[in-house]
């Protein structure tokens, strides 16, 4: 008879096994990273393009240049573009960033090159419409209004702001009067500078019929040819801000400093400590600042990686009334962190947790594809995820506490807002 009190066995699973893509190149010298481990007959093609906030000379012309393209082409209206992709089961998604622009489409394998052509046709051919410029402009704006009525919208803005400066592409905004400036012409403008294809992937159901002709569309849009000349320097705000709301019962705050990417010897290391302290439901300020002063829903402190800096940031939403309460329980453990050693069951709960997380990140075949894009993007080796698993398996309790004091104090910058 099965003893339900007794926990059943389990092993220690000490490899990360991430499967290496197909690797082919298009006509324009872009490569092209394929993994084919799916069985249903779904496909993702994704694009990865510069033309992302940190090329644009203009505030706001890489979001707004990215959200037309499927807006009209020389063939094809929004309406018409949006009709074809739905009677095909078809979808695009775009994704503009700090440092790239993603464009995606997904698509029943025995559509997809019905669907293809278009999609080239997408970040080929846009033609950025001023009537459909003007409909966006109108939505930005009016989301922008509600956004700033929203402490944690301000205070995630105000964090990145401080920590790099209001010049710097990862500290900027795009604010109404920015919106009210561009134009049509400005923003094919930008695409036919900016926008490159750098790298593309395919995840799917791929026979190597489907893969040729993948290849050979593909082909079609211009590689990395107009590379930036933009370069930028993060200027620091230490200063710290509580912007009060009248009205406002609640405060949300945001602790922060730059750090260290993941190309750096110690960030094993720092995800782990990051982990402990504010990564999961276990961590320290979950259980201090939620569990035992009951001071707010929930409270986490994350590692934020782009390509040319990375940052350190502690979120949470509190009664503006224990605003400074709960700034002070976080510095506490933040100095707990630095000057005391971890003991050895956290460790293993810690550790436990992340690796079940990593492991869980490559469960299904379009996970992996993101590692795999990770990886590529960020000029990481390709064995990075393979060896990060086994540094964090094996970092123990001095080099936490070591790597804790070099990088994590209470000496961080404060936004309050609420």
């Amino acid at each position: 008879m099965l003893d339900r009190k007794v926990a059943p066995k389990h092993d220690e699973i000490t490899l990360f096994n991430l499967p290496s893509p197909e690797i082919y190149t298009l006509s324009s010298g872009v490569p092209l990273f394929v993994h084919r481990g799916v069985s249903q007959q779904v496909l993702k093609v994704e694009l990865v393009f510069s033309g992302a906030k940190w090329d644009e000379p203009k505030n706001g012309l890489s979001y707004f240049t990215a959200l037309l393209l499927e807006k009209g082409t020389g063939t094809k209206t929004s309406f018409e573009i949006a009709d074809y992709f739905d009677r095909h089961g078809a979808s695009v998604e775009i994704s503009p960033g700090f440092d790239f622009v993603s464009v995606s489409l997904f698509s029943l394998t025995k559509n997809i090159t019905h669907v293809l052509p278009l999609f080239v046709e997408l970040v080929t051919s846009s033609v950025f419409p001023e009537k459909e410029l003007t409909i966006q402009k109108d939505i930005f704006n009016q989301n922008l209004k509600v956004n700033n009525e929203k402490n944690s919208y301000v205070a995630s803005k105000l964090i990145r702001q401080h920590l790099f400066g209001d010049s710097h592409p990862y500290g900027r905004s795009i604010e109404e009067g920015d919106v009210n400036k561009l134009s049509g012409q400005d923003l094919n403008n930008f695409f036919h500078n900016q926008f490159s294809l750098l790298q593309s992937f395919v995840v799917g159901a791929v026979d190597e019929s489907l893969l040729k002709k993948l290849v050979t569309t593909l082909s079609e849009i211009p590689g990395d040819s107009k590379k930036s000349q933009l370069t930028f320097s993060a200027s620091q705000d230490e200063s710290s801000i509580y912007l009060k709301k009248p009205g406002s019962t609640q405060s949300s705050l945001r602790l922060g400093k730059r750090t260290i990417g993941r190309s750096h010897q110690d960030y094993p290391a720092l995800i782990l400590i990051n982990h402990i302290f504010g990564g999961y439901f276990g961590s320290r300020l979950m259980k201090n600042i939620r569990e035992d002063k009951g001071l707010t829903y929930g409270i986490y402190s994350s590692l934020n990686n782009l390509r040319n800096n990375a940052f350190f940031m502690i979120a949470a939403d509190v009664n503006k009334i224990n605003k400074d309460k709960a700034v002070t329980e976080i510095k506490k453990e933040l100095n707990l962190l630095s000057n005391k050693l971890v003991t050895s069951q956290e460790l293993h709960n810690a550790k436990n947790h992340l690796l079940g997380s990593l492991q869980l990140e490559i469960a299904n075949p379009f996970s992996i594809i993101e590692k795999i894009k990770t990886i590529h993007l960020y000029g990481l080796d390709e064995n990075f995820y393979n060896k990060l698993f086994l540094d964090i398996h094996d970092l123990d309790e001095a080099t936490l506490k070591k790597v804790s004091n070099n990088y994590l104090d209470d000496n961080m910058i404060e936004i309050a807002v609420g």
